[in-house]
């Protein structure tokens, strides 16, 4: 019989409804029912593409005698990380002060008042390989319960008090230059001069890190920051954590060389990676890296975006109850798809052997260039390109017929954020008209169906059910994104949203005694511990994305609070930028931006006339990462945003169209008039033109 999971909505809590676990979910049924029978609770959180959280669900909560011991001694509640991250933060904290480490699934054993008094994260069900079997976990916690609470409770009380000072603001003075260059120097020392990223096996992406890199390249002209960046993009391109063939990148690398992924597929990292790529591209012209966008934004188009057009969550690294069998191919199969003459090519480029180079099957990568590849054996590089972009889309069509991974298609605002951003710019960036239609729909989506009758923001949507009050990221995340989707349409209605937004995140979100902002709003339901999201993780902390909002609207529309606000954000966190710059890469791009100069570019001038459309696209083309960009065919606009007329206030179109005014904190330069002046004054802002 299914458990009470199977009334859930989240695809994470549905995977266990059949466990003979007497699931609950996060609520006041469990909760009251902890308390009235003075039971502790056994709290599980994970997520629906976490493969560790498939193997212990096999193993311990569909074993009999496991579900029944854990029934007789707790209240057990499953929690979806990415439905509740709030929960995550707290309780993976506590895992973390308990172990030194964290991870998923996370398991933690609380006292009805939801103090934690033991925890960890995965256990197999008996002793193995020197760990202790969640058997033997639960009777030893079973036991102190039972003969020793006194002591549980008093740990568990302990251990709350330092829940209350993680993350608590490090007050200081905001980033400066020599903090930025600082940043760049530490990540220097973790660079992998081999490989490409940063550290040892696993590898993660590290996007931020490496827009910030370029970032500071951009200021001080330091050659080898770019090289850095290029040589992570084009080895992490080449390497089995990319889909050769739908495109997109899994989670992370299990080895340093990029070449065996952990399959699972996340929405933010391909929204991260793609916004990197876009940058490499502008700062480098390698046509490759917008190849990779392009393919990564398909792939999300094709695979992972819902009919009424938000984008869903994950891809798992798991079909048919194994990790990558999805993504493996062995000889024979690209043999009998491609034919010998034309899979002897393929499976040379894409390291395609006998042997296999993963549990004696193949992942696609590339180990030379495909330059390398010609050179070595006289072939045409333009036929070869031609010829594996055929094979590719072969292979593609008989992938696409086997058992797919799992989905979580969820909505969640917040990573949509990330997407529409990525989206949007490439849109632009790559004249593809589609990306950016793409962007406003999924926008119109959440604005539509994510928001309360007050107007504030819900965090989840699944088949039509929207729940979860949103959190600080899903705000911050979401504005940054509309002002990008403003710069990318000049509808001006973006920018109206993008205000509301930032206002109900300064009224319900806002630290007022020590700057910064936190998790929750003030009115959500009240945890053991108020969180400050200050570190980034795999996604950029709420308080990064925050001040990056905050900066870049308040520069829009004159609001100085918004600023201000930002400037405390990150006085608030300075203390981590300094420490661990690769946990604050997305603060320091916002302290990037309110350092400045940050180009404020007015266009004055009819968007879809050709002349304006053409100085627009080349602009879009170049790597000018501090700038905002206006467009109106006249300052007056009685029909847009009163939030920008100040930016548009005293402008005059010249005879010349467009005219093009470029201002810091709403001091202006001369106008400058016509396409050719134009242009050279985007040779004075930016890189060249990418091709």
């Amino acid at each position: 019989m299914p458990n009470r999971l199977a009334e859930q909505s989240s695809p994470y809590l549905l995977q266990h409804k059949d466990n003979p676990v007497d699931w609950y979910a996060w609520g006041p049924e469990a909760l009251e029912k902890s308390k009235a029978e003075d039971k502790p609770i056994f709290l599980s959180i994970g997520y629906s593409a976490c493969h560790w959280c498939h193997v212990m669900e096999h193993e311990s909560f569909e074993d009999p005698h496991i579900a029944e011991a854990l029934n007789a001694e707790f209240v057990c509640i499953k929690v979806d990380r990415e439905e509740r991250p709030d929960l995550d933060q707290v309780y993976m904290n506590a895992v973390q002060l308990l172990t030194g480490r964290g991870g998923w699934p996370m398991s933690v054993f609380l006292t009805p008042d939801l103090e934690p008094f033991f925890g960890g994260t995965y256990w197999p069900p008996t002793d193995k390989l020197g760990m202790p079997g969640f058997d033997r976990v639960i009777a030893a916690v079973s036991e102190i319960w039972k003969t020793r609470r006194g002591d549980a409770v008093e740990q568990a009380a302990e251990l709350t008090r330092h829940l209350h000072s993680v993350g608590a603001a490090q007050v200081g003075d905001a980033p400066t230059l020599e903090t930025l260059e600082a940043a760049a120097t530490q990540l220097e020392r973790t660079f992998d001069f081999a490989h490409g990223g940063f550290g040892n096996a696993p590898k993660f992406p590290h996007a931020i890190e490496l827009r910030l890199l370029l970032r500071v390249w951009r200021r001080t002209g330091r050659a080898n920051l770019l090289d850095m960046v290029r040589q992570t993009l084009d080895k992490m391109a080449r390497g089995g954590i990319y889909d050769h063939l739908a495109g997109g990148f899994a989670r992370y690398s299990v080895d340093a060389q990029w070449l065996v992924p952990h399959f699972e597929k996340m929405l933010y990292d391909n929204a991260l990676l793609t916004g990197a790529y876009l940058d490499g591209y502008l700062a480098t012209g390698e046509s490759q890296f917008a190849r990779v966008a392009a393919e990564t934004l398909d792939y999300v188009l094709r695979y992972m975006t819902d009919p009424q057009g938000g984008f869903h969550s994950t891809e798992d690294a798991d079909s048919e109850g194994e990790e990558g069998k999805f993504y493996l191919w062995t000889l024979d199969e690209v043999r009998s798809v491609l034919g010998p003459e034309a899979a002897e090519r393929f499976c040379y480029v894409y390291d395609v052997t006998e042997e296999g180079n993963f549990e004696r099957r193949n992942i696609l990568n590339m180990p030379k260039t495909l330059a390398q590849d010609a050179a070595l054996h006289g072939w045409d590089v333009g036929e070869l390109e031609a010829e594996l972009a055929e094979s590719r889309k072969k292979l593609l069509d008989v992938r696409d017929a086997r058992v797919r991974p799992g989905k979580d298609d969820k909505v969640l605002v917040s990573w949509n954020g990330l997407m529409i951003d990525s989206m949007a710019r490439a849109g632009g960036v790559l004249d593809r008209p589609d990306f950016l239609a793409a962007a406003c729909r999924a926008a119109k989506f959440i604005v539509t169906n994510l928001r309360k009758a007050d107007g504030r923001l819900l965090h989840t949507w699944r088949q039509g059910i929207a729940a979860l009050d949103a959190y600080l990221d899903d705000y911050a995340c979401l504005a940054s994104a509309l002002v990008t989707l403003y710069e990318a349409t000049f509808d001006e209605s973006w920018i109206d949203l993008a205000v509301e937004l930032c206002d109900g995140l300064l009224a319900h979100f806002a630290d007022r005694e020590g700057g910064g902002f936190y998790f929750t709003a003030d009115d959500h339901e009240q945890l053991i511990a108020r969180t400050r999201d200050l570190y980034d993780s795999s996604v950029p902390s709420g308080n990064s994305m925050a001040a990056t909002a905050l900066v870049r609207l308040g520069r829009l529309t004159g609001r100085d609070d918004y600023v201000q606000s930002a400037q405390r954000a990150m006085a608030a966190a300075s203390g981590v930028a300094r420490q661990a710059p690769a946990a604050a890469g997305q603060l320091l791009i916002a302290a990037d931006m309110a350092i400045g100069p940050l180009h404020e570019i007015v266009v004055l001038g009819r968007k879809d006339e050709d002349l304006t459309a053409a100085v627009l696209s080349d602009l879009r083309r170049r790597y000018i990462p501090n700038r905002l960009l206006a467009c109106r065919e006249r300052a007056e606009y009685p029909d847009g945003s009163r939030y920008l007329d100040a930016l548009f206030a005293s402008k005059a179109a010249e005879s010349a169209s467009p005219t093009v005014y470029v201002c810091q904190n709403f001091t202006c330069q001369r106008p400058v008039s016509g396409r050719d002046a134009v242009l050279e004054l985007w040779d004075e802002l930016g890189t060249s033109r990418a091709p």
